[in-house]
């Protein structure tokens, strides 16, 4: 049986490092080399799932605004009513959202607007809901992918994209090592490439 705690890799490290028993972690790639290089995970257990680009949603049937450059995503993120993003201080979609934000000048301008929720999951299944005229989200692709209600337009455009690799570790509390390394194994292995891919993954 398996037992998932889902959360913002920030808070899902922050977990870790607090001694939360856990045997499998999945972060990003930097953040497991530098578990690895601190004992907290085992080096030669585990390995990456792949590459995740960050993208701009719309609910489903939604027009898909132009997004292809900076111009662009100001105008459309200008002109929508909402816009949902995960955590802007512990998710990683969520931090370089708000730091795409602020690198076209939007930061005060989209304020009262922005409906950030702890994961970017959650707050693509809130953007599904929303009511508002016009609304937008940012997050990773794979949990744009995982919620029915909304489109990807697309990825975020040069000069403000994000793509990001993953990767999973078995803890070195781990209680129960071998399973741990069993399922490290099919997760990363060529068995699951499919599906990975499936999801959102570049793998």
């Amino acid at each position: 049986t398996l037992e998932g705690t889902f959360g913002a890799v920030g808070a899902m490290r922050e977990k870790l490092l607090a001694g939360e028993p856990c045997d499998l972690v999945i972060l990003t790639a930097a953040q497991i080399d530098a578990l690895a290089a601190s004992g907290h995970v085992l080096k030669d257990a585990g390995g990456p799932l792949g590459v995740v680009r960050t993208g701009i949603a719309v609910r489903k049937g939604d027009p898909h605004p132009a997004i292809h450059d900076g111009r662009a995503l100001a105008a459309a993120l200008s002109a929508a009513d909402e816009i949902f993003l995960a955590d802007p201080g512990k998710a990683t979609a969520g931090i370089h959202f708000a730091g795409v934000i602020e690198k076209l000048g939007l930061r005060e301008a989209l304020a009262d607007r922005l409906r950030p929720h702890p994961r970017g999951h959650v707050a693509m299944h809130a953007l599904a809901q929303s009511t508002a005229r016009t609304a937008i989200g940012c997050t990773q692709v794979t949990e744009i992918a995982d919620e029915p209600g909304i489109e990807l337009v697309g990825p975020l455009p040069p000069g403000h994209e994000l793509a990001t690799t993953y990767a999973v570790a078995v803890s070195a509390r781990a209680q129960s090592p071998g399973a741990a390394r069993w399922l490290a194994a099919a997760l990363t292995g060529d068995a699951s490439r499919a599906a990975r891919r499936a999801r959102g993954f570049e793998v």
